[in-house]
């Protein structure tokens, strides 16, 4: 015989989950079993028996025989029965208000939590305010503590101005010197225009003398050769 295979989830799998009612209606069923005390599966429910007995004791009522006794027995035992029925329900109240205190007195912890949080995000942003304030402040410091490092390790006032005198005056020497060197330049450069202009005119006198000699030169070279040539002819005529 055959059998039908079912799929068993493994480690790693996870099992399906069917539920026979939904979370609404367990609502509705749980509040319906509790009114009516039927919670329990074992034996016949508490409220049916309570009907039992009360209808019972109205249907011996109704008899028109004398059933005095019967009428009191089914009496007492209906109310013994209302009574065991009234206990449950007693409790269930007295756990219905002890859960409603127990709510509110939920309700007052987290109210007084959520008003703490409130004061403790308050005193947070306070607190990182002062943060910013107090790293505000200690840069402040820090940079405050530098520039009087920074002035510190520069000498006296006093030795200061006397350095700035001594550099004043060392300006002022060489101002001095500059402005007679600048003079004796300019001195110099009037003396060097003039000695060119005399070495100029220097130039020229030898040059227009030197003209002049050559010229000079030239005249008595053809003086002489003038001469020799008159006294070449006077000795050819001779000769003849």
């Amino acid at each position: 015989m055959l059998t039908k295979g079912r799929k068993v989830p493994g480690r790693g799998d996870t099992a399906p989950v069917n539920y026979a009612f939904g979370p609404h209606e367990d609502d509705l069923i749980i509040k319906h079993r509790l009114l009516t005390r039927t919670t329990t599966t074992r034996g016949e429910p508490p409220l049916k028996k309570l009907q039992k007995k009360f209808t019972s004791f109205v249907l011996e009522i109704e008899k028109s025989d004398d059933n005095y006794n019967d009428c009191a027995k089914l009496s007492k035992a209906f109310l013994q029965e209302l009574s065991t029925f009234e206990i449950p329900l007693l409790k269930s109240k007295a756990v219905i208000d002890a859960n409603v205190r127990e709510k509110e007195n939920f309700n007052e912890l987290k109210e007084e939590i959520n008003r703490q949080i409130s004061l403790a995000q308050a005193d947070i942003e306070d607190l990182k305010k002062q943060l910013e304030e107090s790293k505000i402040e200690r840069q402040h410091k820090e940079e405050c503590e530098a520039i009087r490092k920074l002035i510190a390790q520069q000498p006296p006032r006093s030795e200061t101005q006397k350095i700035i005198t001594d550099l004043e005056k060392e300006i002022a020497a060489l101002e001095a010197e500059n402005t007679a060197g600048s003079r004796l330049l300019e001195l110099r450069k009037k003396q060097f225009a003039l000695l060119l202009h005399v070495v100029d005119e220097l130039q020229n006198t030898i040059e227009e003398e030197q003209k002049n000699l050559i010229e000079e030169m030239k005249m008595a070279e053809e003086q002489k050769n003038g001469m020799e040539d008159a006294s070449g002819g006077s000795e050819a005529m001779a000769v003849d």
